[in-house]
């Protein structure tokens, strides 16, 4: 095949005289175009006006919704009406508890409280996390008790990237002396107990009013309480796979507890990148929120609701537990409700 270059007799025309443009703007300062586009397919086309290569150009697109306030509006307004009927049911019924148990402070004495459910656990279970709800708790102060916390939070921050760190440390010593470093051990179970205190007071319970201590040691006076049981030998071939390979089942279970972040990308023309992140709130935030809304308008917190809470926890406390190596003992698929535990022989 034979290709031959042929000389045109015509210059091309300019593309700016073109007569397929819809609108067109030129020129080398800021230039706006307003359009109201119609039905079909569109292509914005950015170029020189010679057609020459090298086009240089800051482009911002912006979109003009002209009833959107209708539907900020209409959706604010439902919102704000659903809010108030939850508001007013949440009250009214509470209202109609009291009148039909004659519980109100001017008619009759506060009557006692039903203990709390236990918790019964196996003799082997290493991970002990207990709660003992205080009453009476303050309607209000949970609101208010994130930011309370803030300096529980930064100091928790620094702790856990050092535990972090010397779990390393300590994985490396158990795979040559089958050992957890007694010292990393009790500094860890120490971080573990000082991140519940904080999360039964603030984030993850709200059952007590009482600030938690700034300490890593056991406070039996506190109402919350996690300990671990020192492992006399452990297992090296299992340090290598158990904190990722052997928890990501309760890994997926704890990221529906709590709470997850999803991460992606988002790409504009090939030329952009992007971050984004979304935070979702799991089933023990959403359970947290329910009883504190329920503190908020009786007063009391639900018992049962406390039991279910604490139970949740427990569960997310053995699974870190056991990715930070300081077990061989899988953590049970099973919520221990209740706030005491007791041990369990039965069937053993």
């Amino acid at each position: 095949m034979d290709y031959r270059a042929v000389a045109g007799t015509r210059e091309p025309a300019s593309p700016e005289g073109q007569a397929f443009w819809i609108l067109s703007s030129a020129g080398t300062d800021t230039q706006d175009i307003v359009w109201q586009p119609g039905a079909g397919r569109w292509t914005i086309v950015v170029m020189n006006a010679d057609a020459s290569r090298g086009v240089v150009a800051e482009i911002d697109v912006g979109v003009e919704l002209r009833h959107l306030w209708l539907i900020v509006a209409f959706v604010s307004g439902l919102g704000i009406l659903l809010l108030t009927a939850g508001v007013a049911t949440i009250v009214m019924v509470a209202h109609r508890a009291g009148d039909a148990a004659g519980t109100h402070p001017e008619s009759a004495p506060v009557a006692t409280p039903p203990p709390l459910p236990v918790a019964f656990v196996r003799p082997d279970d290493p991970v002990t996390v207990s709660a003992r709800l205080d009453a009476p708790l303050s309607r209000w102060l949970w609101l208010v008790k994130w930011i309370l916390v803030i300096p529980h939070l930064v100091v928790l921050t620094l702790l856990w990237i050092a535990a972090l760190l010397l779990t390393v440390i300590a994985g490396v010593a158990i795979l040559f002396t089958g050992r957890y470093p007694r010292r990393i051990f009790d500094f860890n179970v120490g971080v573990l107990r000082w991140t519940w205190r904080v999360a039964f007071y603030a984030t993850g319970v709200l059952g007590t009013d009482r600030y938690p201590p700034f300490t890593l040691h056991p406070d039996d006076t506190y109402p919350a309480t996690l300990d671990v049981l020192y492992p006399p030998r452990l297992s090296r071939g299992l340090v290598l796979v158990k904190w990722w390979l052997l928890a990501l089942p309760h890994y997926v279970i704890v990221g529906i507890i709590g709470s997850g972040w999803w991460w992606g990308t988002l790409r504009f023309q090939r030329q952009w990148d992007g971050r984004f992140a979304l935070w979702g709130g799991g089933l023990l935030g959403v359970l947290v929120l329910v009883a504190g809304v329920r503190l908020l308008f009786t007063g009391r917190y639900p018992r049962d609701m406390f039991a279910l809470i604490t139970g949740l926890n427990r569960w997310v406390y053995r699974v870190a537990a056991y990715a930070l190596l300081m077990t061989d003992v899988y953590p049970p698929f099973r919520l221990d409700q209740g706030g005491e535990l007791h041990r369990d022989v039965r069937g053993l």
